[in-house]
């Protein structure tokens, strides 16, 4: 039996130990791997952005809500799937959940097949997710490489300026202009305009 869990880490929040261990039991079953949190805050110190995972977290806990926890997670553009565990008078609040880009809510006592439904389908969208959160990142990442006078060329050249119109812009001339172009190209790893636009669009540049 291999010891690499086949199907992708949950993350599990509730201040209820007998909700967490139940959780546990059921998902680790199923060959997922399982990590639980009493609080919000002890999640956040140990959550890693960088991983594909999934979250089924309980709308109200003592400390910070699950609420607040989405809130937070939103602020940080983490692109975890999250799934709510509540009580029978807390739907109207996940109703709001979801339209912050929650994926569902599940009413306690919830069934199996339920549940273990939403963690296949939200560990499929994480997969996708996480695809678009990392190129964000290295975009991110190769934009902060760029002097400020050289993002001042490259965003004339997404808004289509040509040289001689960025000279005139920044009051340069058009040879450095020129020089910046090659700059930008080569700390942003382009090959071409095409892909340098799609790099500073945030999307993935075809591969040669």
């Amino acid at each position: 039996m291999s010891l690499i869990p086949k199907k992708g880490t949950v993350y599990v929040v509730d201040d209820d130990e007998a909700v967490r261990d139940s959780l546990q039991w059921l998902l680790e079953g199923k060959d997922y791997r399982v990590r639980c949190f009493e609080s919000a805050e002890s999640f956040l110190s140990r959550y890693d952005a960088r991983e594909v995972a999934c979250l089924i977290v309980d709308i109200r806990m003592g400390g910070m809500t699950g609420l607040e926890l989405q809130n937070r997670l939103i602020e940080n553009r983490s692109p975890l799937p999250i799934v709510f565990i509540t009580g029978h008078g807390d739907v109207p609040m996940a109703v709001d959940t979801m339209k912050k880009g929650a994926m569902d809510f599940i009413q306690k006592p919830f069934k199996e097949e339920q549940l273990l439904s939403l963690v296949e389908r939200m560990l499929d969208h994480a997969t996708e997710a996480f695809a678009d959160y990392q190129i964000a990142q290295n975009r991110d990442a190769l934009i902060a490489r760029l002097t400020l006078r050289e993002s001042q060329v490259l965003e004339r050249i997404v808004a289509g300026r040509l040289n001689k119109q960025i000279a005139d812009d920044l009051g340069i001339s058009i040879k450095t202009v020129e020089a910046h172009r090659a700059n930008i190209m080569e700390k942003l790893n382009a090959n071409t305009v095409a892909d340098l636009l799609k790099i500073a669009l945030g999307q993935t540049p075809a591969k040669a």
